[in-house]
């Protein structure tokens, strides 16, 4: 009986590991969160609309609950048409505010992937990148990169916040 146990338990960590990958940058110098932080946008390389800004505001409320005072680019740069579907564009305004305003870090990445895949069953899957880059150099001091299926039963957005916060759990964050 303690046999079939142990073999139940270690299958258990398989199945539970084995529905994302996670890749981030080796430990460096942590970052300060008392520094001045903000968010930059996403690059929206999935099919689902305005998927990027749905990362974004989990991205957000995940660092803020990690104690970074951050601040969110200006909105009313959306107004311009330009910039509502040009994703590049939207971050090169983005970052000019940013070096502008005095910020230290800025949290950007991308969206490749946000939807239910195809079957019975119809799980959530999701992949995003992350990087953290210092405004002053311009050197990304952080990386992380993450896909993740989700059961049938999970939605997208869950899925993603569950892969968010694993992948922001190893950013190296000094208080």
């Amino acid at each position: 009986m303690r046999w079939s146990r142990a073999w139940l338990g270690v299958l258990l960590v398989f199945v539970l590991t084995g529905c994302s990958v996670v890749k981030t940058t080796p430990e460096r110098t942590a970052l300060e969160t008392s520094a001045r932080w903000t968010l930059l946008p996403f690059e929206n390389l999935a099919q689902a609309p305005q998927g990027a800004e749905r990362i974004e505001r989990i991205v957000s409320v995940l660092l803020r609950s990690s104690g970074v005072q951050l601040a969110d680019y200006p909105r009313e740069a959306r107004k311009d048409p330009l910039l509502l579907v040009d994703d590049r564009a939207r971050y090169q305004k983005a970052l000019a505010w940013a070096k502008k305003q005095g910020f230290r870090y800025g949290v950007t990445g991308s969206l490749n992937e946000w939807r239910y895949k195809a079957g019975l069953d119809g799980e959530p899957a999701v992949g995003v990148t992350l990087r953290v880059v210092d405004l002053r150099s311009g050197q990304v001091v952080w990386s992380a990169s993450g896909a993740r299926a989700g059961w049938g039963r999970e939605g997208v957005a869950m899925t993603a916040q569950k892969l968010l916060d694993r992948l922001l759990g190893d950013l190296p964050l000094k208080k």
